[in-house]
């Protein structure tokens, strides 16, 4: 869809990756405007500040590690964010924490929770095998992060989505 916008105003991007763009034009302020009116249209963002846009990669760069790597999460989220976006962590981490109220770890934990609630509702592992998938320490740990966050308990929350799965006249 960002593609057909760009080409629709005579633009020829190079690169389309989540959360950036490459086009061959050098000076694009003319069309600017209205790429950003159309790209709005389809429910789409521009963000044209430095700032938005590396709080936009740091974002990115949990989403993936959380919900689209298949690898362990057994990295350090620091040092990983900071050698992908090659920038000191403490800066990412202050920029990030003004713009958005928490700071990069609560994120980072709060993805992991969505990611642990998904692998529940497939039913498909164990809380055991999905606390190592999360590279938790422990099944203790993980239930711990999962009742704070959710405010049930992963059993509680696995209980509750069989229930709401059910007819609703057998409720």
């Amino acid at each position: 869809m960002v593609k057909l916008e760009l080409e629709k105003l005579g633009l020829h991007p190079t690169s389309i990756e989540l959360g950036e763009i490459t086009i061959q034009e050098n000076c694009i302020e003319d069309k600017k405007e209205e790429l950003i009116k159309n790209l709005e249209l389809i429910g789409l963002e521009v963000l044209d500040d430095k700032r938005s846009q590396t709080i936009e990669k740091i974002k990115t760069i949990i989403l993936e590690l959380v919900h689209h790597s298949e690898a362990v999460l057994k990295v350090n989220l620091s040092n990983h964010i900071s050698s992908q976006l090659n920038q000191n962590y403490h800066y990412l981490s202050n920029l990030f924490t003004e713009a958005n109220g928490i700071t990069i770890e609560h994120y980072f934990i709060a993805q992991k929770i969505e990611r642990a609630k998904e692998l529940l509702i497939y039913d498909e592992l164990s809380l055991s095998e999905i606390a190592d998938q999360l590279n938790y320490s422990s099944v203790a740990h993980l239930s711990k992060q999962f009742k704070k966050v959710t405010g049930l308990t992963a059993t509680d929350f696995k209980k509750l989505k069989i229930k709401l799965r059910e007819p609703i006249e057998n409720l």
